[in-house]
């Protein structure tokens, strides 16, 4: 009855992430750390993990001789996300 939920997405700062990022496809790295109010090393370990799973992919390079991290959600990271939002709906059907 109750499917399993994705380890990599159940986390509150991973799922925030893929939260901002399947609303915007594309976000820079500052941006997502103010949104998700994180620190800086914590976002770049849970970024990190969602480029492992293929649920994102990370672009850095420099802009005005700074330098600039963009994350962008993948097909794979989609798909990903709606299945655990599925999933979580059976979980809050169940006591309807």
């Amino acid at each position: 009855m109750f499917k399993e939920l994705d380890p990599i997405l159940h986390s509150q700062l991973r799922l925030a992430v893929m939260s901002l990022l399947i609303a915007v496809k594309e976000a820079e790295f500052t941006f997502i750390r103010e949104k998700t109010n994180s620190t800086a090393g914590n976002l770049s370990v849970q970024i990190q993990k969602l480029k492992d799973a293929g649920y994102v992919d990370v672009v850095k390079q420099f802009k005005d001789n700074y330098p600039l991290t963009t994350c962008k959600i993948t097909k794979k990271g989609i798909t990903a996300f709606e299945d655990y939002v599925k999933a979580l709906q059976v979980y809050l059907q169940v006591g309807k």
